[in-house]
């Protein structure tokens, strides 16, 4: 089993800016599509499933690794929660889909990974251990193609893997969007990609307090997470999963899935969410503020700085789309 180590480096291509600056105006012209269609919103997650308020409990007792930025101090901090379906559209819920699990900590102050002073520390979960490729530039082709249309998905599928090579993609590919979806009270989320906490870099995981639900799609995921949560506070572990080495725990290629028996999980912190927080008219006017907000992995204290290609790209590619639809600081 591998201990935490700080030796993890960044791998910067020359050609970076470039790509992720055409990503971002691809992205942003195929969200004007989007919009035009379904209203104003986000590029990807465009369909918010729920809004909701909740606490964020930094735990004491941690290890001295662990001990940086929002984690250095145990407390309870106020937090809001917004759950997604990951598709462009705003499709419906039985569809198969990535589904995300955003986290904002609010009431921080300190240096930000932007730059200046942040607020808000945000954790952008789906629920997949890793990224379907290594790296940004198949990720990006692949939903521009998506957001065309089934015919122009299967185009690009086989021009760039081949005719053999796209049967399998198709296939690995279907088998993992299509996988069961039990709710978002009882499934774990990932960060699929690393941050840093302090000098270190971690990937982040969400576990559920209970995980007992029979797998099947759902046509109103909001129903089923608020039947549990009018039964008792809904309880989520907030766990790091630290970077050994380049071997185990890449930090650029986005695919890998950590092993967990070489670099296990440690929990840092509880996201709770209390019985009853999801009801009546100051409910709505909360999911609003939520949809309009911003939800970013770089909305971060700079101890927690994104890493990585998949993160790198996310950076220019958020703001852009934030700037589309002219989102609300939150």
């Amino acid at each position: 089993m591998g201990k935490p180590s700080i030796a993890w480096q960044e791998r910067l291509a020359p050609d970076e800016a470039e790509r992720f600056a055409r990503y971002a105006a691809e992205l942003a012209e195929m969200q004007r599509r989007k919009s035009e269609r379904f209203g104003p919103g986000r590029a990807l997650h465009r369909k918010q499933v729920l809004g909701i308020a909740g606490r964020f409990d930094v735990l004491p007792g941690l290890p001295e690794h662990a001990r940086h930025g929002l984690f250095a101090t145990p407390g309870s901090h106020d937090a809001w929660v917004r759950l997604s379906n990951g598709s462009a559209d705003r499709a419906p819920d039985r569809r198969p889909d990535v589904r995300g699990f955003a986290v904002k900590v609010l009431g921080l102050r300190g240096p930000g990974a932007l730059g200046g002073e942040t607020t808000s520390q945000d954790f952008l979960l789906i629920n997949h251990p890793a990224f379907a490729f290594p790296r940004s530039d198949e990720f990006v082709d692949l939903v521009l193609a998506a957001g065309k249309g089934g015919g122009a998905l299967l185009a690009h599928v086989f021009r760039r893997y081949g005719p053999i090579g796209g049967a399998r993609f198709l296939a690995r590919f279907a088998r993992s969007i299509g996988r069961p979806f039990t709710g978002f009270a009882t499934e774990r989320f990932h960060s699929a990609a690393p941050i840093a906490c302090g000098p270190y870099a971690a990937r982040v995981r969400l576990l559920p307090a209970s995980s007992t639900a029979a797998p099947g799609a759902a046509a109103d995921w909001a129903a089923g997470f608020l039947r549990r949560l009018s039964g008792g506070d809904l309880v989520f572990d907030l766990q790091l999963q630290f970077f050994t080495d380049e071997r185990v725990t890449p930090i650029e290629d986005a695919s890998v899935d950590w092993s967990e028996a070489e670099a296990p999980y440690l929990t840092v912190a509880r996201v709770v969410l209390p019985k009853g927080a999801s009801a009546g008219p100051a409910d709505e006017a909360l999911q609003m503020r939520i949809e309009a907000g911003i939800f970013d992995p770089w909305s971060a204290l700079v101890a927690h700085r994104p890493l990585g290609d998949v993160m790198r790209a996310r950076k220019v590619v958020y703001h852009a789309s934030q700037t589309g639809r002219g989102a609300v600081p939150g």
